[in-house]
């Protein structure tokens, strides 16, 4: 039990950081990432990987 806390804890810090640097699009990417890796479609995990990569290009 004390690990599933501290991997959401984990979870919900790394959201807060994509959320501080890169704003909602940073959040809806990471989104989309997560909701296509848990549900193994490709489509949708990709599209989230792409946005994520656009962003970390834009800021860099």
């Amino acid at each position: 039990m004390p690990f599933a806390i501290a991997v959401a804890a984990v979870a919900l810090g790394f959201e807060q950081l994509v959320q501080w640097k890169w704003g909602p699009m940073g959040i809806i990417a990471f989104l989309l990432l997560t909701v296509g890796v848990k549900a193994k479609n490709t489509m949708v995990g990709g599209l989230g990987a792409a946005i994520l990569v656009m962003l970390l290009a834009q800021s860099g």
